[in-house]
């Protein structure tokens, strides 16, 4: 990161960072004055973001009263599964933020945003099972924290027409970020404002877009944060979240940059490893409350899950896919969601984790909730409505780790017909055969959720989707699967001989021929 910082933007003095925090100043002001476009500052909390956040308040606040005509939205999305510590840091700095504005007269107004409960962490790996986040299965991202700020600011273009982002993105963080900020520099209509590539009717503002990391440092330390945060507190939370439990100003290229921590959230498995909190708890002994955390995530990241996975993508079909191993190429099918055993597991481990934190933690943290009663109730509807897992173990569960029964937001979800007990004979009456048992609770509980309403239209259709999904055998679905496939490309090429082959060699040679099957006339008038 250093060299990258070099090579892009070489060292300013001290005197140069001053004249340009001044332009800045002025720049800010003039934009903001220049129209009625409300403006959108989003903010996480960290250095770059927090710089950009103080260079605003501040130049907003030399502005006469009458000028301060417009609302600045300060958005932050919790995703629920942040580093405690810091999502404690965010919460004071909010509250800090909003009682300035009142008593200083500004027109910051902030906002803490969630991910929809059918977008968040758990709902997704535990409801629906998919598996641990990877670079190449980054299902997560969008989810938790793009969607949330999309929809603030598509509502405030609905409202006003058009808005003006501001961010802390710097050409320093990396060459990609550098080279896409480029890009979007030779398509500006406007100084300084880019398009927003994935929002219309959107302009970014970057700053201090061409900061280095000491810089902004440098910045947080000589200049009083204006709403009456400490930037030292700051300082002191990335320093304990480096190895080396040092945060220095970077003077020249040997220097090492503060700029390296990363704060995310806790359970991320895109990352080799989760260097922040495993840091903090290095670092601060009064922070080992938060080790069950580690151990959860160091078991939740595995690569090789296959084993803990079913063969079918979620929505129940068997796909193939070539990989190379040992020097051959092998096709083989695509792992899906987890099963319901580990589904299961994982919804036990983390409540463990709740409930071990809640034990250990310092009296301010002792309310902590790693998974909501509301991704509880998501999580329970999405076992009994799309999983078809009638046995509702999630009450269960939560009670067996917590002692305390589950009360569910949504009223009445527990009444049904099917319970625990029937899956239980059920269970019993298949036996090992765990897809039988599977059909079996898809086929009774499709009937029972048709049972209740008032039309039965499209029964047959999802009692179809049953069979599809979960009417073969593990091996007999994924021999099905191969075949398909060698017959599209058999089809593909033009190889009769070969389709032909293909569906021979699927015709058992020894079986015996059917019956005729005999029709209604057939077995009233019997032939003599």
């Amino acid at each position: 990161m250093t060299v990258t910082q070099t090579s892009l933007f070489p060292p300013r003095t001290v005197t140069e960072l001053v004249e340009d925090i001044k332009m800045l100043t002025q720049e800010i002001q003039d934009l903001y004055c220049a129209d009625d476009i409300p403006w959108i500052i989003g903010v996480s909390w960290g250095k770059d973001s927090t710089a950009v956040l103080q260079l605003v308040w501040s130049a907003i606040a030399a502005l006469d009263q009458e000028k301060r005509h417009k609302t600045i939205h300060v958005i932050t999305t919790d995703t629920l599964v942040e580093n405690p510590i810091v999502s404690a840091w965010v919460r004071q700095c909010l509250k800090k933020l909003e009682k300035a504005a009142k008593e200083q007269e500004m027109p910051f107004e902030p906002h803490l945003l969630y991910p929809e409960t059918k977008d968040r962490y758990w709902s997704g790996l535990i409801g629906k099972g998919y598996p641990a986040p990877r670079l190449k299965f980054r299902w997560c991202t969008g989810r938790l924290k793009i969607n949330a700020s999309n929809r603030f600011i598509r509502d405030v273009i609905r409202t006003c027409g058009e808005t003006i982002l501001v961010l802390g993105t710097r050409k320093a963080e990396s060459s990609r970020r550098a080279k896409v900020m480029k890009e979007l520099e030779k398509k500006r209509v406007r100084d300084r404002l880019s398009p927003n590539a994935s929002l219309p009717n959107s302009l970014v503002y970057s700053p201090i877009e061409d900061w280095r990391t000491d810089e902004v440092w440098l910045y947080l330390m000589q200049w009083n944060n204006p709403w009456g945060e400490s930037n030292r507190d700051l300082f002191t939370l990335y320093r304990g979240a480096t190895a080396d439990n040092e945060c220095p100003l970077v003077v020249d290229t040997s220097t090492p940059s503060c700029g390296s921590s990363r704060f995310g959230c806790w359970v991320c498995t895109l990352v080799d490893k989760d260097t922040s909190l495993e840091m903090m708890v290095q670092n601060d002994q009064e922070k080992e409350w938060l080790q069950p955390l580690i151990d959860f995530r160091q078991e939740l990241d595995i690569l090789d899950d296959k084993d803990k996975r079913d063969f079918r993508r979620i929505y129940g079909k068997v796909e193939l896919f070539e990989r190379n191993k040992d020097d051959k190429t092998e096709i083989v099918p695509i792992p899906g969601p987890y099963t319901k055993y580990w589904r299961e597991h994982w919804l036990r481990r983390v409540l463990e984790a709740q409930v071990e934190v809640r034990k250990n933690a310092p009296e301010d943290m002792k309310d902590i909730t790693l998974i909501t009663s509301e991704e509880l109730s998501e999580i329970r509807r999405i076992w009994l409505e799309e999983k078809h897992e009638f046995d509702d173990s999630l009450p269960r569960i939560y009670e067996e780790v917590t002692g305390e029964p589950f009360n569910d937001p949504r009223p009445g979800v527990g009444h049904s017909l099917l319970g625990s007990d029937e899956w239980d004979i059920l269970s019993e009456l298949c036996g090992d055969d765990t897809m039988h048992l599977e059909l079996m609770a898809k086929l009774l509980d499709t009937e029972r959720q048709f049972y209740t309403k008032t039309r039965r239209k499209g029964i047959y259709n999802d009692l179809e989707k049953c069979f599809d999904t979960s009417s073969r055998s593990q091996d007999e679905a994924i021999n099905n699967a191969h075949l398909k496939r060698n017959l599209k490309q058999a089809s593909a090429e033009g190889d009769i001989t070969q389709v032909k082959q293909q569906l021979k060699d699927t015709l058992n040679p020894q079986q015996e021929p059917q019956p005729k099957q005999l029709s209604w006339g057939d077995r009233k008038f019997p032939k003599s």
